[in-house]
């Protein structure tokens, strides 16, 4: 029976041949109902027949656009009482640092960071919950970063992407890689154990992104549906011999130790403001922070990071 099978956001995408992001855009408008297991969203069989038959009862002059303009934050503006809360996503420590820079050099706002992927950092910019949100996310049919996915999410509003850094990201493999590792096709092996970041975070979209492209299945790979909320849970499971392989970035493995890493991709780590009137002011100082000495010279300190992009204005809308 229908009404016992449910899928999920990306079989959904597959299954009407649309992008996941536009998934999450029915979603959210209620066009598609969902619920939550865990931290997958699920779509009813019987939800998903619903939805197309109501769509192919709507004439095409009355058939609403497939992405609505993101709403847009009203601005808190500093009072008395404290500063306005400018709110960054992301996991990457520069933007701790640039963080501290902006608290120190910008008067009137106090940053707050919020610790969620790339997917969900771009989403939550649509729901008008964020204010500077910093995105790696491979487009396979295309090769770029990024701007395919914040062109189709952002339409309608006005908007800048400006290069944070550049990071190397690869294949986490235990000591030795004592299975021989060295590109995505490997991942095919039988019986290989990974060890998977959450949907919507940068190196899950490149993993699923490698797959797809190398014809993998998902579920060839143990503990593909096991989720880590960061690298650094990714490249323990690996040291630890929980996991065969993970995906992520040079700096995590450095980090844990025990482990060799294998660089695959040069990602580019970008980071997306809405312009509206409010924001010009801070904006413009924080492309001035990104160019300074005083920030590059600690993003220097960290090993791994490529500063050749850093503070390039990549797209403004």
């Amino acid at each position: 029976m229908l009404s016992v099978i449910s899928y999920t956001t990306e079989e959904i995408a597959q299954l009407l041949k649309i992008s996941k992001l536009t998934v999450y855009d029915l979603i959210k408008k209620g066009e598609l109902p969902s619920y939550r297991v865990g931290k997958q969203m699920r779509v009813d069989a019987s939800d998903l027949e619903a939805y197309k038959q109501r769509a192919r009862t709507i004439p095409v002059s009355d058939a609403p656009a497939v992405v609505a303009p993101p709403a847009v934050r009203t601005p808190v503006a500093a009072s008395p009482i404290g500063p306005r809360p400018i709110v960054i996503t992301g996991h990457d420590i520069g933007l701790d640092i640039l963080a501290k820079h902006l608290e120190k050099h910008i008067p009137g706002i106090r940053p707050l960071r919020s610790f969620v992927g790339s997917m969900d950092s771009l989403i939550s910019m649509y729901r008008g919950e964020s204010d500077i949100v910093s995105t790696h996310l491979l487009d396979g049919e295309t090769g770029q970063y990024n701007l395919p996915y914040i062109r189709r999410l952002l339409v309608g509003s006005p908007y800048l992407v400006v290069n944070l850094l550049s990071r190397t990201a690869g294949l986490y493999v235990q000591q030795g890689n004592p299975l021989g590792l060295t590109n995505w096709s490997d991942l095919g092996r039988p019986g290989l154990r990974l060890a998977n970041r959450e949907k919507g975070s940068g190196a899950r979209v490149l993993l699923d992104e490698q797959l797809r492209l190398h014809g993998i299945r998902a579920d060839q790979l143990i503990g593909y549906a096991q989720e880590h909320t960061n690298h650094l849970g990714v490249a323990t499971q690996v040291a630890s011999g929980e996991a065969d392989v993970g995906v992520g970035i040079e700096k995590a493995a450095s980090l844990v130790g025990q482990i060799d890493f294998i660089p695959m991709i040069q990602e580019r780590y970008d980071l997306v403001m809405l312009k509206h009137a409010d924001n010009l002011p801070w904006i413009q100082s924080l492309i001035q922070i990104l160019r300074s000495d005083a920030f590059r010279k600690e993003l220097q300190a960290i090993a791994g990071y490529d500063l050749s992009r850093t503070g390039e204005i990549l797209l403004e809308t």
